[in-house]
């Protein structure tokens, strides 16, 4: 008898416990819901919320009014929406939040944000085939001032079957406040590639994705705040950030990738390209060191034409050699980019400087939609 009543005084006891560390969740709630008119509805608990507000102004009006059941859900619906992949918020009292009934989310030092994809009647050029699959990696290496860098790689499908191929090297740089994930988990370019390539339109590549910003990750590792961000793209801090970053790949991230991987290790097999930020980077690191890459690919970005006359004049002088140099020269921007002003007159200086370069065009303004639409364009003409 006293045993029993011991075990139903623990068993009270436990109970309670797991009680208070696991309060209630209300009800189960689904957001978001695509619905087959391509209307989107997006749903939020809480209850005791005064205001709850869906932020998503790259797929129709910003900060739309949710409305709350009695069981405290806010949801609306909202569309129809154009397929692609977007990111989305709440606005909870004021409080931008993401969605926790949503598993995706928008990989950024900044913001924070859920994604919705709204599918196509015909599949995407990023969506998921039954076609053989590459991998994802994420590794560190040792980085610049003694910190460690984290890098993703995503390698074809057969990388570890046919281990005695080499394979070329995509180093691509996502753009300002993202990080190492974005371009595979906003941009999709492990499922582009993988559609790409069992389709035979693009060459098995090896991708790298590097993080890049390493001046927040030195301030991380040794207990310091992360930096600001820059007042201008073109100041000098921007232009020291940009120095860092190139460094950190030129000397750590490409030789600890050619030590670990099996690539072809010359300019030749060698490409570069970055989106806002990342394409700053990719430009500056590809002017700088014409012996390491031969393709080159600007999304969204550009130098001007004051910095390029006093920082690279070994590509404007001799036009023919850099013409020779570069196998691709690639540049892309929406017209409703707030770079497009600055990419056409990057282009116009290119073409009054008789520098051989591929413009792509596109509507929209800075978004990982487009970036996707450059991705497109460019995987294909790599390392052919």
């Amino acid at each position: 008898m006293k045993i029993n009543l011991y075990l139903l005084l623990l068993g009270i006891l436990l109970g309670t416990t797991v009680a208070q560390s696991q309060p209630p969740r209300g009800p189960f709630v689904i957001s978001p819901k695509v619905n087959s008119d391509k209307t989107v509805t997006f749903s939020y608990l809480a209850p005791n919320a005064k205001t709850v507000l869906l932020g998503g102004s790259q797929f129709g009006q910003a900060d739309v009014p949710l409305t709350k059941n009695a069981e405290g859900v806010w949801s609306v619906t909202v569309g129809p929406i154009k397929p692609d992949i977007y990111p989305y918020s709440f606005k909870v009292d004021g409080v931008t939040v993401m969605d926790p009934a949503n598993v995706a989310f928008f990989p950024n030092e900044r913001f924070k944000a859920s994604l919705v994809e709204i599918p196509s009647d015909e599949p995407a050029i990023y969506a998921l085939k039954n076609v053989p699959h590459g991998s994802i990696t994420y590794e560190y290496y040792p980085s610049v001032e003694g910190s460690t860098g984290t890098v993703v790689v995503y390698t074809p499908a057969g990388y570890t079957k046919e281990t005695a191929k080499k394979y070329p090297v995509y180093y691509l740089i996502s753009g300002t406040t993202d990080t190492e994930e974005t371009f595979w988990k906003v941009g999709k370019v492990n499922l582009m590639l993988d559609n790409m390539i069992a389709a035979g339109t693009a060459k098995p590549m090896i991708v790298v994705m590097p993080y890049g910003n390493p001046l927040a990750k030195i301030a991380e590792q040794t207990g310091k705040d992360k930096p600001a961000d820059v007042m201008s793209r073109d100041g000098d801090d921007a232009l020291r950030r940009m120095k860092l970053f190139e460094t950190d790949l030129v000397a750590h991230v490409i030789p600890y990738i050619e030590k670990n991987y099996r690539t072809i290790n010359n300019r030749d097999n060698r490409a570069i390209g970055g989106f806002s930020r990342g394409g700053g980077q990719t430009l500056r690191t590809a002017f700088n060191n014409v012996d390491k890459f031969a393709y080159v690919c600007s999304y969204a970005s550009y130098i001007s034409p004051a910095e390029m006359d006093k920082s690279f004049t070994n590509i404007t002088s001799n036009p023919d050699k850099t013409n020779k140099d570069f196998k691709l020269l690639w540049s892309g921007i929406g017209t409703d980019d707030f770079l497009y002003k600055g990419t056409v007159e990057f282009e116009d200086y290119l073409k009054a400087k008789k520098i051989n370069f591929k413009s792509y065009v596109t509507d929209g303004g800075h978004t990982w939609m487009n970036v996707k639409k450059y991705l497109n364009e460019t995987l294909p003409v790599l390392f052919k």
